[in-house]
């Protein structure tokens, strides 16, 4: 099988690309799992875009601001400037943002933002109702449910990828690979990512010596319910704080402010650390409250929050929701410039959560991250459409790991409590240190391939958490 170009990963930053890419291209979009399963369909919040051209400033200023000093800021403000662009491509092409009466477009604000700038759909769906609008408009065929175990190299240039598919492993040949499968949310214990966001291709791009870069920045939202007994837990969208969700203990003391003067709008990393401190301070649970929300005007805005914390037995608004931080976004990923394209690879591209434009610097604006899938997926796809394609001879190296070995599931456990336990909010050098040595052990242990892929890609989180020793954004050394 040959395409001209092969997508890994069908979230908002694969399926755009893809919509961007010409039916006469032979385009292969393949994705691990079933065609939902993926971040872009749980995201709650919102797509952020500057309103207009005189917000275009503040919005990169504040882009800037909860990046702690860390961003690009030419990829920021490529952000912001091709933000109303996409949004606009969306809307023309039949996508429908949540209007009011008249049928003006509806902006909501989240923690960071100096305005209110963020659109929404169904409420708090927009992901959910993104991604039904991209996969129904996707002009290029797909194969689920095929988990992509190695990247075709040679002499310099990507020949395509190896899947394991209905129990075989195949080759998918392709003169451009573009690389959008996402984080690394199940290398963690508690995490609000898809189950099968796990970090196997950032471990491909480790072996293969590609680099990764800011892999010590990984995001923890601080407001998400924990008790459920699924693997992805309940995320409580910034939306509700941005509209008047109040965190407190348990006598009901909103004490964010004893942190930060913004209080339940502070930027994330700040609100993750104040709740940990707190919580090892006073041993109290800690609490979002909804009670300044009208019940009907809740169950409107937020139709499916308000649907799953019923069915987990809790009456919203009336009652409060234990949560607790968890992890929710990998900041870091696999080096691009402003174009997608991965550097020493040529025709390897990379976008969305798995790519590392530094666009987000050491902490993400909230609803940043559909936009950055927006934007430089389209800047990939009109980079590809000007590139010259170059076939491979078939002398790559083939891998011939066993995918699986007894033990793996036990040791893949292990590696999460690791990384939530030493590798999360609040990180020491006894505990990246031991991090590491645990992670070295499993490494040297027998083990599958997909298993292995996911220890390298934890292995760099902690090598360049140990290596940035001062604090900056959501990395916090005690």
């Amino acid at each position: 099988m040959h395409y001209d170009t092969v997508i890994v990963g069908a979230g908002v930053a694969g399926l755009y690309t893809a919509l961007n890419l010409p039916k006469d291209r032979k385009v292969l979009i393949v994705n691990k799992t079933r065609p939902w399963e993926c971040n872009t369909y749980y995201a709650q919040g919102g797509v952020t875009t500057a309103r207009d051209a005189q917000d275009i400033p503040a919005h990169i200023a504040d882009t800037l601001e909860a990046g702690a000093g860390m961003c690009n800021e030419a990829a920021v403000r490529v952000l912001s400037e091709t933000s109303r662009e996409v949004i606009d491509d969306l809307i023309a092409k039949g996508f429908a943002f949540d209007t009011d009466a008249e049928g003006k477009l509806l902006y909501t604000k989240e923690a960071a933002h100096s305005a209110n700038r963020i659109l929404h759909a169904g409420g708090d769906a927009t992901g959910r109702y993104l991604h039904h609008f991209l996969l129904a408009h996707n002009p290029h065929p797909m194969l689920a449910n095929a988990t992509v175990v190695d990247l075709l190299i040679e002499e310099g240039r990507v020949c395509g990828v190896e899947v394991f598919y209905k129990g075989e492993r195949r080759e998918i040949l392709a003169d451009q690979v573009i690389l959008a499968s996402g984080g690394v949310g199940s290398l963690y214990q508690f995490h609000t990512n898809a189950y099968s966001i796990s970090g196997d291709i950032q471990g491909i791009c480790v072996e293969k010596g590609i680099e990764l870069e800011f892999m010590e920045m990984m995001q923890f939202h601080p407001t998400v319910y924990i008790g459920n007994n699924s693997v992805r837990k309940q995320l409580l969208s910034e939306a509700l704080r941005g509209e008047g969700a109040k965190i407190e203990d348990e006598a009901g003391r909103r004490f964010l402010f004893d942190y930060d003067p913004r209080g339940e709008l502070a930027p994330r990393d700040i609100v993750s650390r104040a709740l940990f401190d707190y919580r090892e301070k006073t041993q109290q649970q800690i609490y979002l409250s909804f009670r300044d929300f009208d019940p009907e005007y809740f169950r409107k805005r937020f139709p499916n929050i308000s649907a799953n914390l019923k069915d987990m037995g809790y009456d919203i608004p009336q009652d409060r929701v234990p949560i607790s931080p968890a992890f929710h976004y990998a900041i870091g990923g696999i080096k691009t410039d402003l174009d997608g394209k991965v550097p020493g690879v040529e025709g390897l591209y990379a976008i969305g959560e798995a790519a590392s434009t530094v666009v987000h610097g050491a902490n993400r604006l909230a609803s940043n991250s559909l936009l950055e899938g927006l934007v430089f997926a389209r800047r990939a796809a009109e980079t590809i459409l000007g590139e010259r394609s170059r076939r491979c001879h078939g002398t790559y190296k083939r891998n011939d790991e066993p995918l699986f070995l007894d033990g793996d599931k036990e040791k893949k456990e292990r590696l999460r409590r690791i990384m939530w336990q030493y590798v999360s909010i609040v990180r020491t050098t006894e505990g990246l240190e031991r991090a590491r040595d645990e992670i070295a052990s499993m490494l040297a242990s027998p083990i599958g391939r997909l298993l292995k892929l996911r220890l390298l890609t934890a292995r760099e989180i902690v090598r360049s958490a140990l290596a940035r020793r001062e604090s900056v954004g959501v990395h916090y050394r005690e």
